[in-house]
């Protein structure tokens, strides 16, 4: 398959994904570049929002620029509580430290 094949990409994304450890987050870009597709954060999210149900891959280790967590309502107070129970913490703006909890040192 060449990079440029979607199913290669999608394959090369959930595999950096897969590979983020308990208790770390990344930002989309992150993941994007983690994957070897820099660039590509909003293809990221559209992978990850197609996720079939009853998978366990760690998707809510992937949060938005600055640490903060883009889905709103119930799946966003889901990834919150999941994140929690890894030891993630939340600053009162409902961030994440990236520089504390990031898979990277250093700003996220």
């Amino acid at each position: 398959m060449s990079p440029e094949d979607p199913g290669a990409r999608r394959a090369a994304i959930l595999e950096a994904l897969a590979g983020i450890p308990r208790g770390r987050v990344v930002a989309y870009g992150q993941l994007a570049a983690l994957a070897g597709y820099p660039g590509c954060a909003r293809q990221v999210g559209r992978i990850l929002s197609q996720l079939p149900p009853g998978h366990d891959l760690p998707w809510q280790r992937v949060l938005g620029a600055g640490g903060r967590i883009s889905l709103e309502g119930a799946a966003g107070r889901r990834q919150r509580r999941l994140l929690e129970a890894e030891g993630v913490e939340f600053r009162a703006s409902g961030r994440v430290d990236l520089r504390r909890f990031g898979l990277f040192e250093g700003p996220g």
